[in-house]
C-alpha cells in the first residue's frame, strides 16, 4: 500500500468528502477507498481512450490483405 500527498482546492476537498460521507459514511478508512476507486475509474477512462485513439489510427491506415485469389464471385461459388 502507498502514501500519496496531494494538494487539491478546498472546493473539491470539501465536496469529495461530503459525497464519499454520504455514500460510504464517515469511518476510517473511507476516504481512502473513495479515492482509490476514484483513481482507479480514471485510470481505465484514460486507457480506454488511448485504445480507442489507437484503433481509429489503424482504420484510417491502408492494409495490405494480399493478392486476390479469384476473379470474380462465380469463382468463389458454383452454381
Amino acid at each position: 500500500m502507498a502514501t500519496i500527498t496531494l494538494s487539491i482546492d478546498d472546493a473539491t476537498e470539501k465536496a469529495f468528502r461530503d459525497v464519499v460521507g454520504r455514500l460510504l459514511g464517515r469511518r476510517k478508512g473511507s476516504l481512502g477507498e473513495a479515492a482509490t476507486e476514484a483513481m482507479n475509474l480514471w485510470v481505465r477512462e484514460k486507457t480506454q481512450e488511448a485504445i480507442a485513439r489507437d484503433a481509429l489510427a489503424l482504420i484510417g491506415e491502408p492494409h495490405r490483405l494480399g493478392p486476390r485469389a479469384y476473379r470474380s464471385r462465380s469463382d468463389l461459388h458454383d452454381r
